[in-house]
């Protein structure tokens, strides 16, 4: 389930999966998760799949290690919203791609849950915060600050020069 959910990335305000992730979870090889789903092209409009640009895909590179040695990908990736993969099982008719598929339908309907959860959790902070007076700003100002993840220190390029005595 973890694999699932740190495979789902946001493209173009949506939340899908790459192609060749969703190949490794089905247990098929990348061309062949396209090939079938160029056969079955009618069943794929573009809010169920699209192909990343090449923008797109320079970034998403720049983000996730990928191999540069021989072998690499030739083309860009396309992608899969979740009712693109949804879709997939009728295309991939094996039964690992219906299981792999029931767990991937969960994990979008849990990061849903938890988005509305955050959602509804800062409408009520706002309410709370136009409620109460000028006394309160500073605890809602702590609770949001606990709201918001701590960012992750960076660290120095380069070796650091010991310090002469």
């Amino acid at each position: 389930m973890e694999r699932i959910a740190t495979a789902i990335v946001a493209i173009r305000g949506q939340k899908v999966m790459l192609d060749e992730d969703l190949a490794s979870l089905y247990g098929v090889e990348v061309r062949a998760l396209n090939q079938a789903v160029q056969r079955n092209l009618e069943r794929f409009p573009d809010d169920f799949m699209f192909q990343l640009t090449d923008e797109e895909y320079a970034n998403l590179k720049s983000q996730i290690v990928t191999s540069s040695s021989w072998g690499g990908r030739r083309k860009r990736p396309y992608v899969f919203t979740e009712q693109g993969v949804a879709m997939l099982s009728s295309v991939l008719r094996s039964t690992r791609a219906v299981q792999v598929n029931i767990e991937i339908m969960r994990a979008f309907v849990r990061l849903r849950q938890i988005l509305a959860t955050h959602a509804d959790l800062a409408r009520k902070l706002e309410t709370l915060e136009k409620k109460y007076d000028e006394s309160f700003k500073a605890v809602f100002d702590a609770i949001r600050q606990l709201m918001t993840p701590p960012a992750k220190p960076k660290r120095p390029i380069g070796f650091a020069r010991a310090k002469k005595r």
